[in-house]
């Protein structure tokens, strides 16, 4: 039988240098370089009861935000908060029952919460008794899903973890976690300040099993300092022997102006764009031939992962932890910085610790910024994520759920879809296109065709290169 997309990649290096532009990651559409101020907590307040009275109310994704760390890995450019001194973070997790309790009561308590994410930050940064507690927070102010289809995941640090400290998360609730690993060559580790034990880290994804979490994700990281493709090919191979149910493999950007914990990074150590190259074809060639599917971007999966079925079912969707299942849900973003989506609007909260604190403090939900869709938005949106979810795009789907004539409505995007064509990256059919398997690797730069904030040149704002 023909292999279905998600296992038809092919990496061509030409086309690759050729496109290798700046560009979005879509984890939202539009991105978070539009939200806007005026967007306040009463806009937000609107959109929960518009979604609450809908004739059948979505289910809830729960995102919750714990940006504390005790030692600072010089890559990351995540919101986070280096601190030994754990009183700081007791008193954000007193707030951050406050803001559960705030929110909590915006939403009808039939609608389940089916997803629940903790990250971070380190969230195995705060104890046992912590994590419970907020568990039981989170519990008390809305509906948590008992069932088996529940996806309850939690983001852990294997420096801090060990078998034990899993069962306990295990018996809150949690059935899958995610663990960083990065790289297991320990001169690249001494270079990024995260040492951690090879071992240490495998025994979890095994223990985890025996634990009867349902999935296992690692993260690790190419175009480190001093990463050669030899070593890094030890470290796929490596974690591949424990076969994780998911893999995400992140291209490590290096924007020491802005993620000021990169300045620590000697810039001459990190590889060559030529190598970064060799090392993303070597992760992909090496994990499709380890079994694993490729989901698009930086995410792999095993195929009887649910990513993969979403992918396989239409479910699959972009957000801001990258792809997930579950696109019925309504997203609800809890903590400092974290972003939420519901209905049709996006809403992010404010991004300092501080600020953060004043304002629930006081009462208010602590919302910094948002976005109120409009019918070009979701049109947009649905298309952009077609392709960076299934890789095509159906016209007569999309004209029936939006009442346009898609050629009519893209007729200089089908244009400039034309070249990309030509290139290879595409092949259109009369009334859809379908990414190519080299295009597969380019999903970003077709996506950016349909983006209507890109077409306006003033407006292009900076974001981290495609490849």
């Amino acid at each position: 039988p023909e292999q279905s997309m998600e296992q038809r990649v092919k990496f061509n290096t030409d086309l690759i240098k050729r496109y290798d532009v700046a560009g979005p990651r879509y984890t939202s559409y539009p991105t978070a370089v539009q939200f806007m101020e005026g967007f306040d907590a009463e806009a937000y307040r609107r959109h929960v009861a518009a979604s609450n009275s809908e004739l059948i109310p979505k289910p809830l994704s729960l995102y919750v935000h714990l940006p504390f760390c005790k030692s600072l890995c010089y890559y990351c450019g995540c919101m986070k908060k280096v601190t030994r001194h754990t009183h700081q973070a007791d008193h954000y997790l007193s707030l951050l029952d406050r803001e559960i309790e705030l929110q909590g009561e915006l939403f009808d308590h039939d609608r389940e919460i089916v997803q629940l994410h903790f990250g971070g930050g380190t969230p195995t940064f705060h104890s046992d008794e912590q994590l419970k507690g907020l568990m039981e927070q989170i519990g008390k102010h809305f509906s948590l899903s008992r069932d088996d289809t529940r996806e309850f995941s939690i983001e852990v640090d294997p420096r801090t973890v060990g078998t034990e400290r899993l069962a306990v998360l295990a018996d809150m609730g949690f059935n899958r976690i995610s663990l960083g690993v990065q790289d297991i060559n320990p001169e690249v580790q001494k270079a990024v300040n995260r040492v951690q034990d090879t071992k240490t880290s495998l025994d979890m994804i095994e223990g985890s099993r025996q634990l009867g979490f349902n999935s296992v994700s690692v993260d690790l990281i190419y175009g480190l300092p001093l990463q050669t493709a030899k070593s890094f090919s030890e470290t796929i191979d490596t974690v591949v022997a424990a076969r994780p149910n998911r893999l995400a493999v992140y291209n490590y950007a290096h924007l020491p102006h802005i993620f000021r914990a990169q300045r620590m990074i000697d810039s001459d150590l990190i590889p060559s764009p030529e190598t970064k190259l060799q090392l993303m074809e070597l992760t992909i060639s090496k994990l499709i031939d380890s079994g694993y599917v490729y989901i698009g971007m930086d995410h792999f999966a095993l195929p009887d992962d649910e990513l993969t079925v979403a992918q396989r079912e239409g479910g699959l969707q972009r957000n801001f932890q990258g792809y997930s299942t579950r696109r019925e849900c309504d997203l609800v973003g809890l903590g400092v910085s974290s972003i939420g989506k519901v209905s049709d609007c996006y809403a992010q909260n404010i991004k300092d610790i501080q600020t953060w604190q004043n304002a629930v403090e006081e009462g208010q939900l602590p919302i910094w910024r948002g976005l109120s869709l409009n019918t070009e938005n979701r049109l947009r949106r649905r298309v952009i994520e077609s392709i960076m979810c299934h890789g095509e795009v159906s016209f007569e789907h999309i004209e029936s759920m939006f009442a346009i004539d898609f050629h009519e409505h893209f007729a200089p995007e089908l244009l400039n879809l034309e070249r990309m064509e030509e290139d290879g990256l595409l092949e259109m059919g009369g009334d859809s296109f379908t990414v190519t398997p080299p295009g597969r690797m380019l999903l970003r730069n077709i996506a950016m065709v349909f983006d209507e904030y890109l077409q306006k040149p003033e407006s292009a704002p900076r974001f981290s290169r495609v490849i």
